[in-house]
């Protein structure tokens, strides 16, 4: 019987305890610097589904309420990162809020692109208050069958 002893470490259990927290709030967890940077100055966090076909990948983000003007989409070191702002409507007089529920200001999103995603094909596209980006696959190598004689 062969046993593996592993050496305990609280901050790995606090870090996953974390990640999880953040998961269940809609956080996500930041993998490198870049992204630690963009979480720190959101406020917060559009809901994102990310899905595959044969031939693409499709990002779709719920980011009602915010102006095409106020959203920027980048590509960097694999990352495709999403940017914007919500902005809160100005005070105007008269009017006396009673609740405010939707969140507002910075969002920031990034995730890491597939090996197989064609960075040079990206679209974006916004459209009521849905951000659909799409990019399609590389195509890859086909095999080729080689008839080989005996002689």
């Amino acid at each position: 019987m062969n046993l593996n002893l592993v050496k305990w470490n609280p901050s790995l259990e606090l870090e996953d305890v974390s990640n999880r927290l953040n998961r269940i709030f809609g956080r996500a967890r930041p993998h490198d610097e870049s992204a630690q940077e963009m979480l720190a100055m959101a406020d917060w966090t559009p809901s994102v589904d990310i899905s595959e076909t044969d031939l693409a990948y499709l990002v779709k983000a719920e980011i009602p309420g915010v102006r095409k003007e106020d959203v920027k989409v980048t590509i960097q070191d694999g990352l495709l990162g999403i940017q914007g702002e919500r902005k809160q409507e100005k005070d105007e007089k008269g009017k006396n809020f009673h609740r405010i529920e939707r969140l507002y200001g910075s969002f920031a999103r990034s995730f890491r692109m597939p090996a197989d995603a064609d960075e040079n094909s990206v679209k974006a596209e916004f459209k009521d208050g849905m951000l659909n980006i799409s990019m399609d696959k590389l195509e890859k190598a086909k095999s080729k069958q080689i008839n080989v004689s005996v002689s």
